[in-house]
């Protein structure tokens, strides 16, 4: 019989962004650059999410927003998900 900590190992899920890694994307139509601070799921009916630090604050609706909420398709990676050839990074 497999302990607590080895079925929350095998049952929980694993995120696809590390704490601190540079993304970029859009959020409400607005282009961004930041870092992530999380990667989890808060409910399953909601699904995963990413939590990020912008380097700029956006306004939107007349509120100034550092953190955002996005989801994965949302998103890509400064490091992971860039094109160019490994020598060019």
């Amino acid at each position: 019989m497999a302990n607590v900590a080895e079925y929350f190992e095998k049952n929980r899920y694993h995120g696809s962004y590390e704490f601190g890694e540079r993304v970029f994307g859009y959020w409400n139509n607005v282009p961004f650059v930041g870092s992530v601070g999380s990667d989890s799921v808060i409910s399953e009916e909601e699904g995963p999410r990413i939590t990020v630090t912008l380097d700029l604050p956006i306004l939107l609706d007349g509120k100034v927003n550092n953190v955002i909420i996005v989801k994965h398709k949302d998103i890509k990676s400064l490091l992971h998900d860039y094109d160019a050839p490994e020598a060019d990074r």
